[in-house]
Parts: C-alpha cells; sequence; structure tokens
C-alpha cells in the first residue's frame, strides 16, 4: 500500500517505500537501504514511545530476535530502541502465512504438512538454544518461506529463566487458542514446554482448519485449554497420538523437541518427487512483495479461533482488567489474512473480488424506506415479525416474509430502495405472508396470502411488481391447493382451481397455456438442465407411485414417467435428472435416483449412509448439511462419502457452492456464516452470530452470491453482506 501521507519517509536511514500494515500500537513498512537491500521496518506510534515500560518490552523484543536469528526466523538487520519513536529493521521474508495458507487453499497434506512439521521444530530448537521461549506460536506467527516455515512476532518472548513478564498482576499475554495451560494459569511457570504445546495446537490447525480448543469466546476457549480434552476430529494416526502428548495438561508430559523430530519424521510421509513439484508451485505462486505483512503492535486482538478468522474484540477485552492484555504482542512483522488491517490488493487468492463500488454492510428489511410504503407492517406498534425470503438478482437483494412487505435493498451498500404495498394498510386481526417466485423481465413475483380467523380459506395471490419502483403490474387470486407457484423462465405458472398450471407472462400477466394436473397429486415445478419438470407426489399415503412430468413450454404439452412415491427432483446430472429418495417414516435420503428424461431409464444408488435434514446438488457432489452443523459431501454419481466436517452453526441452511472459489457457504439463523473448501472440507473460516433470535426449527437460512461477495438473512428480518476473503470486516449500517 502507498505510504499515508503523515508517515516517515525514512527512519534509520532506511527508504520506506511501501506501506505493509498498522496495528493498534505501531506501523510495519517495507523499507530499502542504501545498497537495495530490502527489510520490514517497525515504527512505534509516538503516543507509546513516551511508554518506558513499552520502551522495556519493546527493547526485549530486540534482543530475543537477535538471540534467535538463524534460518528459522527473520533476523533483526538494525534497530534502534532509544529513538525518538522506538524501531526494528527484520530480513524482508517473502511469503504468506500460515494461517492466510490454509485459509486460501484449505488444510496442510503429504510433503507440504511434513515440512511445516519438522521445521517448526527445528525452529523451536533454535530457538531455545538461545534460551529463548516464543510464548505465542500461532498460524499468523509462522510465514511459509521458501526455504520452509519461518518464525516471526516475539514481542512477548522473554528468556527461559526471565519470570518477569511485565505485566500487572492478573494479566496474561498470548492468544487463548494457541496458549499453553501454564500460561493461562500460572504465567511466571512458563517454559520451553509451553511452545510444544502451542506446536500441537497449531499442528491440529494445519492438519483439519480447526483448533483443539475452538469456540466463539476467548474466555471459553480459555477455560478449554485448562480444563478439557483437545478435540482432534480429522487428524489421523499416528499423529494424533503425537498431538496428543504436545497437547498434555502437565507440562512435565509433553515430548521434548529432538523426540517430536524423530517422531514426526516417522509418521508423516516423506515427499516424492510429486509433492516437491506442487510445493515448489504453490510458492511460485506467491507474490514477491506480500501485501499482507501487518504489524499488530499490541493490537489487543485475541485469535478466538483458527479456521475461523480472528476477530478484533477492543471494546470486551477493554472492559476487563482480567483479559485485557490477552494479546499484547509485538511484532517483528506479522503475516496476517487479508482485510486485518490496511491491506492492498495484489495477494494470490481464491476469493473473487467483489462488485465496484461494494462494501460490507448491515441493516433489516424493516427499515423506513423512501420510496414506497415507508414503515414496515406493525412498525407503529412495534410487532414486527420476520423470517424473511429474498432473492437476489443483478445489483439487488428483495425480501419479503411474515409480516414482511416487499422491500428492495441496493446489495452493494445495503441502502433500502423501495417497500411496496401490495397488502391492504390495515390488515386488522389477519396476518400478512408472501413469498418470493423470482425476477424476470424487469419484474418480481411473488405469492402472498393474508390469514384471517372469519375466513375458511386464507386467499392467495401472485402480484408482479416493477423492480425499479415497486409498483404494481398485475395480480390474479389464484388456488394453489394442489401446486406450487413458480416462476420458471420466462413463464410463470398459477392456477385458478388447483386442478390446472398455466402459463403465464412474467411481466403482463397475460395466459399462453394451460396443462392438466394429475387428480390426487401435489405438483411442484422446476427446471433442470433445458426442461421444465413437475414432480407431482401422491396425496394420499396408500398411493406408490409418483409422477414426474416434462412440459413443454411452448404449448403445455405433458409426458409422464413414473418414479417412487417418496422421490423428488433436485437436479440435473450428465443429462440426466437427479431424485433423492426418502424413507417415509425417518424422513432421511436413502437413494440417489437418475431418470434419463428422454427414454425414461432409470439407475438407482443407495446412499451409503442416511442422511437428513437439508442438500444440494453442485459440481457433481450433494452437500448434505444437518442440523448440529455438520456437513457431508457424496459423489452425487456414485453415492460415495467424500468427506465429513463439524462445523459450529446450530441448524444451518442449504449449503451454497461457489465454484469460482471452489468453497461451500452456509449460515444459521444466528447469522454465523461458514466457508469450507469444497473439494476437501477443510473449514475455511467461521464468523460470529449476528443475532441473538431465537431459531425456528422451520426457517432455513441461506447464504446468497453477489459476485464476490455474500449476502446473508436471518430470521429477526436481518440481512448483511460480507466479503469472503475478509469476513471480520465491520459492516457499515444500510
Amino acid at each position: 500500500m502507498p505510504l499515508h501521507k503523515d508517515d516517515p519517509r525514512s527512519v534509520g536511514g532506511y527508504k520506506l517505500v511501501d506501506r505493509l500494515g498498522a496495528g493498534g500500537m505501531g506501523a510495519v513498512y517495507r523499507g530499502r537501504s542504501r545498497s537495495g537491500r530490502e527489510v520490514a521496518v517497525k515504527v512505534v506510534h509516538a503516543q507509546y514511545a513516551e511508554d518506558a515500560v513499552f520502551r522495556t518490552r519493546f527493547r526485549q523484543e530486540i534482543e530475543a530476535v537477535r538471540k534467535v536469528s538463524g534460518a528459522f526466523t527473520a533476523p533483526v538487520v538494525d534497530a534502534d530502541p532509544d529513538a525518538a519513536r522506538p524501531w526494528m529493521a527484520t530480513q524482508y521474508v517473502p511469503g504468506s502465512s500460515l494461517a492466510q495458507r490454509i485459509r486460501d487453499r484449505g488444510a496442510l497434506r503429504g510433503g507440504e504438512l511434513r515440512q511445516l512439521a519438522l521445521g517448526l521444530v527445528e525452529a523451536l530448537r533454535d530457538i531455545h538454544r538461545a534460551g529463548v521461549v516464543h510464548r505465542d506460536l500461532k498460524p499468523a506467527n509462522v510465514l511459509m518461506a521458501e526455504g520452509g516455515p519461518r518464525v516471526i512476532d516475539f514481542g512477548i518472548s522473554r528468556a527461559a529463566e526471565n519470570h518477569n513478564t511485565l505485566t500487572e498482576t492478573g494479566q496474561m499475554i498470548g492468544t487463548p487458542p494457541f496458549m499453553s495451560p501454564e500460561q493461562l494459569t500460572d504465567a511466571r511457570t512458563v517454559g520451553p514446554a509451553s511452545d510444544v504445546f502451542s506446536l500441537g495446537a497449531l499442528l491440529v490447525y494445519a492438519t483439519t482448519g480447526r483448533g483443539p480448543f475452538d469456540t466463539d469466546s476467548p474466555y471459553l476457549t480459555a477455560y478449554r485449554v485448562v480444563h478439557d480434552e483437545p478435540v482432534l476430529d480429522g487428524v489421523g494416526q499416528p499423529l494424533r497420538g503425537i498431538l496428543e502428548r504436545c497437547l498434555a495438561k502437565e507440562a512435565t508430559q509433553r515430548p521434548g523437541l529432538d523426540e517430536l523430530a524423530r517422531e514426526f519424521a516417522t509418521a508423516l510421509p516423506e515427499p516424492d518427487a510429486g509433492d516437491l513439484a506442487t510445493v515448489s508451485l504453490r510458492l511460485q505462486e506467491l507474490p514477491a512483495t506480500p501485501d499482507t505483512h501487518l504489524g499488530t503492535l499490541a493490537d489487543a486482538t485475541v485469535g478466538t479461533g483458527t479456521g475461523r478468522r480472528s476477530r478484533r474484540v477492543r471494546p470486551l477485552l477493554a472492559a476487563t482488567g482480567t483479559v485485557g492484555a490477552l494479546a499484547l504482542g509485538l511484532t517483528a512483522y506479522l503475516m496476517l489474512g487479508p482485510g486485518w488491517a490496511e491491506s492492498g490488493g495484489g495477494t494470490a487468492s481464491r476469493w473473487s473480488a467483489p462488485p465496484s463500488g461494494w462494501k460490507p454492510w448491515e441493516t433489516t428489511v424493516f427499515k423506513t424506506a423512501p420510496l414506497g410504503v415507508k414503515q414496515a407492517l406493525g412498525a407503529q406498534e412495534g410487532l414486527l415479525s420476520g423470517e424473511p425470503d429474498c432473492l437476489l438478482h443483478e445489483d439487488a437483494v428483495y425480501c419479503v416474509g411474515e409480516s414482511i412487505l416487499p422491500v428492495r435493498l441496493d446489495a452493494r451498500t445495503g441502502r433500502t430502495v423501495w417497500r411496496a404495498e401490495v397488502a391492504p394498510s390495515r390488515i386488522g386481526s389477519g396476518m400478512y405472508s408472501a413469498s418470493l417466485l423470482g425476477v424476470q423481465d424487469g419484474t418480481l413475483l411473488l405469492r402472498q396470502s393474508i390469514s384471517s380467523e372469519a375466513a375458511e380459506t386464507d386467499p392467495v395471490d401472485v402480484f408482479a411488481l416493477d423492480v425499479e419502483t415497486g409498483a404494481e403490474r398485475w395480480h390474479r387470486r389464484v388456488n394453489d391447493a394442489d401446486l406450487e407457484l413458480v416462476l420458471s423462465g420466462d413463464i410463470v405458472l398459477t392456477s385458478d382451481t388447483g386442478r390446472e398450471a398455466t402459463a403465464r407472462s412474467p411481466r403482463t400477466g397475460a395466459e399462453r397455456w394451460t396443462a392438466r394436473l394429475p387428480a390426487g397429486y401435489y405438483c411442484s415445478f422446476m427446471t433442470a438442465g433445458d426442461g421444465l419438470y413437475a414432480n407431482c407426489s401422491p396425496a394420499e399415503a396408500d398411493q406408490k407411485t409418483a409422477r414426474l412430468l416434462e412440459v413443454d413450454r411452448t404449448d403445455g404439452s405433458v409426458r409422464t414417467l413414473n418414479t417412487p412415491a417418496t422421490s423428488g427432483i433436485l437436479g440435473a446430472l450428465d443429462d440426466r435428472l437427479l431424485l433423492m429418495e426418502m424413507d417415509a417414516e425417518d424422513l432421511t435420503y436413502t437413494r440417489i435416483l437418475l431418470v434419463d428424461p428422454k427414454t425414461g431409464a432409470r439407475t438407482s444408488t443407495k446412499l451409503a449412509e442416511e442422511y437428513g435434514d437439508n442438500v444440494t446438488l453442485a459440481d457433481s457432489t450433494l452437500w448434505f448439511t444437518e442440523s448440529d452443523g455438520q456437513v457431508t459431501a457424496v459423489s452425487a454419481r456414485t453415492g460415495k462419502e467424500l468427506w465429513k466436517t463439524s462445523t459450529s452453526l446450530e441448524q444451518p441452511g442449504e449449503a451454497r457452492y461457489d465454484p469460482r472459489a471452489g468453497a461451500l457457504y452456509m449460515a444459521s439463523a444466528s447469522g454465523r456464516v461458514a466457508a469450507l473448501d469444497g473439494r476437501r472440507g477443510t473449514v475455511l473460516w467461521e464468523t460470529l452470530p449476528r443475532t441473538k433470535a431465537e431459531v425456528s426449527g422451520l426457517y432455513q437460512p441461506e447464504v446468497l452470491l453477489h459476485e464476490g461477495a455474500l449476502v446473508v438473512f436471518t430470521p429477526n428480518g436481518t440481512v448483511f453482506s460480507l466479503d469472503p476473503a475478509h469476513p471480520e470486516r465491520k459492516p457499515a449500517a444500510g
């Protein structure tokens, strides 16, 4: 990034070329000596230069790095802790951090994991031989350099025999997911074995994308570190056994570094030529001038998990003296993921750029609208409901729902554009409800109903609204007792009697054709491939055969295929329709059924397990999400389970696959969002909840893809957008 106008242009004879990042107590720059040598220069903010304790800590950091400068760290080139603004220059090491590496491409395997484990053992051995304990070994403090991992950030390290922590009574320093129990209970007893514990936690993260004690709270994480057994799901033997001993609560029970070197060499595979070529290629993909060398410099940031992004919690920490210094780390320079500080573009990443003009935002569907109906239903009485149904089309988000009038939001900024009035202004004792059909030809189509205790049946209407203004174009009273209303391409299907499907123009409502529906069935329509199909399920339990109808878009003519009664169309695969069979009693998915729409030929594949809850078909894969947050990938062709991963999401909705990023996204009713690597299932990141709304068993939160950004909506009407490359960035109000 370019230098700011108030940044120094040179420090200690080093010309400052770029700003690499900034933390709470300083900034880090890319500098150049007179001979052209590149260095990373850390400069303390002026207001902290007068703090005697801070200067002492900074001086200790310089001394620690000088002691261990070698093949596995970033050596000190020059420093002046007594300058008006203390500074330190270290060797500039191109490469991404382990945190960024895993966030971008998932967990490590094979030769890459072996190189990391053995390289870190050698680095710690070098550090401990110098009489220093690092005390903050974590993914952000490990650079994946070309010659092997480099350990950085000695800001909270100290000599093994020096028990002066330079903190006030009761304060702790470190990052909870990677701190040893003794760091949390008695910091004065911390020794080299503490780094072994941190190494074990770090390697669990490198192997699975998640830490062994991860929670959303730094306090709960710290409790688990001290009291709970590590979660090692996804770590296979014999590596699991080694890491279990590294994570022993008692320091004396942890293995020494020489022992670890032997065991890692045996447990992890020797890289073959192909592995080495892959590692080399990945290193070559890294930018020669990384844009994310950042200095936290006592930034009061706490890492609350791994595989997920560390999150800033300054207000929380400032309110308590006990954990107020959990991360008072002074860094030589620190590689963090994009979005932590002021990072520029150019970093090799799996993520696509958000749309032009986009920014992270958060709003609600009840916000005052400048056009149309200004106030939401019940706003004056405080009777707002929620559970929105939203869709994204081009640069707009449209939402309706329980007591939610149709509203359009700007997908780039979250600004409310308009709110439509398609219901009576005074509903009285009735309840307004709407669901979206889709957008076509500049028209938003939706289903509306108003329930009333006085009415025997609730009237249902289809409304067509102009997407620019929310003004009504047409509406029609319909009967959807026997079919699911749907917009498919250039037609919207309605029914006047419930016994037929009528195709209408989305823009004008003009009738095009009518097709009869089979008696005794409920039909849902969908597009699969190039065809329009109706999956008609028997209304009576004793009927054994469902009907699969192929509908001609031009005239409504129908061709019937018989399918099992408990099957439903999920999508298309290899020019065939993919249906999922369910167990009628357990309501779990049991089989994959592939039907050739031309010949009616069928093939059936039994699933290895029975899966419940939600299923999505994308990229020839079935993605199952369970209510406990577990996600399973199954080959849609063979039924073979590809991977299974646990997340912290509660009752997530359907998974959304982004082929550009190769990532799978899910959201929970609390607004928690998770991203997984689609191929390997490793957790790339998870976010904190956005709301404390009660979880509805029927509500299915979704993630919408807006080019390189995500849009998520929650049951209490909150809608927000985030950048998957920077999920921790604070949103602006919509």
